[in-house]
């Protein structure tokens, strides 16, 4: 392992260490949100189950979101970090004239291409995005689906 290798790596850990830091220390001002957690294909191999209750300080999908990812090392997986990472080459052609009401979260807010992020069985994006409220009780769908080619 290089110097450069090892540097990033405690570098990524400090700022790990340290947005976890940031989130113990808001929990006490924060209220606390409890949330069932379903994960399906590659988010579920990850976390271990397939349905979880998980309790978070705050009351977004964002603090959801951020928490969880302290918690389990699956943020890669769904999360698109740039609009490129969000969208997949295969997609077709989008005409000028899209009929309804289309929305898009903004970037750093997105998923990866074929990742989906549900509440209550609606993808984010129909509500608020990342800054939508979730009350105790409400189903938080983690999904990310294996893809097999013949």
């Amino acid at each position: 392992m290089t110097a450069e290798t090892t540097e990033a790596i405690e570098t990524a850990a400090g700022e790990s260490r340290e947005r976890r830091t940031a989130r113990e220390e808001s929990t006490e001002t924060r209220p606390q949100t409890t949330v069932t957690v379903r994960c399906t294909g590659h988010v579920r191999d990850a976390v271990g189950a397939h349905e979880l209750e998980y309790a978070f300080a705050g009351t977004r999908l964002r603090d959801f979101l951020e928490a969880f990812f302290d918690d389990y090392d699956v943020e890669e997986l769904l999360i698109a970090e740039t609009e490129a990472d969000a969208t997949h080459s295969g997609w077709a052609p989008v005409p000028d004239d899209l009929p309804g009401t289309w929305r898009k979260n903004p970037e750093g807010d997105q998923t990866r291409p074929f990742a989906r992020v549900c509440i209550n069985g609606r993808f984010n994006e129909h509500f608020e995005g990342f800054e939508t409220e979730l009350e105790d009780g409400d189903r938080v769908a983690l999904i990310y689906p294996f893809m097999f080619c013949c």
